[in-house]
């Protein structure tokens, strides 16, 4: 194990503190958490006026877009990081006439 590393235990920690510490870990989770949320809540409001569509093709248009949603929140999260990870600090050492 390297020196650096340390052990932590995630067992005494609460929901609070445990939602936290996952946002900021991931900061688009939380954004793919609340669309999802979003997309539900206005499929239930759409679903009393879908009308002649059956109620299990309007479910499944339902699930494919919650599911793009997430994905969408997440793919965009994850761009954000790579950009910020492998393409700002380039950035960086050239402002500064440092090579990395």
């Amino acid at each position: 194990m390297a020196p650096g590393n340390q052990i932590v235990d995630f067992g005494d920690e609460s929901h609070g503190s445990r939602l936290a510490r996952k946002t900021k870990e991931a900061p688009f989770m939380p954004i793919g958490i609340a669309g999802f949320l979003i997309v539900g809540a206005i499929g239930a409001y759409k679903y009393r006026h879908r009308g002649s569509m059956s109620t299990s093709v309007f479910l499944m248009q339902l699930r494919v877009a919650a599911q793009g949603t997430v994905v969408g929140a997440l793919t965009i999260g994850l761009a954000y990081t790579m950009a910020r990870e492998y393409l700002f600090p380039l950035l960086d050492s050239k402002d500064k006439g440092e090579a990395k």
